[in-house]
């Protein structure tokens, strides 16, 4: 009976272990998904102030061109 207590016990903390490894998952998946978002912010700021450099350059030029 001793043995039979054991083994639940031990099932039990295994689904338990299940569990806390799933959950440890979802959440670095869903860290891993909010890290891309703001890096995607980022690439997109960074590229229109990329577009309004190389405007600012082409109006420059052309001025200096007369």
């Amino acid at each position: 009976m001793a043995g039979d207590q054991g083994s639940r016990a031990l099932a039990r903390i295994e689904q338990a272990l299940a569990r806390i490894e799933a959950a440890s998952r979802s959440a670095a998946s869903d860290d891993s998904a909010r890290q891309l978002r703001q890096l995607e912010e980022r690439h997109s700021r960074l590229r229109d102030a990329v577009q309004d450099s190389l405007s600012q350059l082409d109006q420059l030029i052309e001025g200096a061109q007369g």
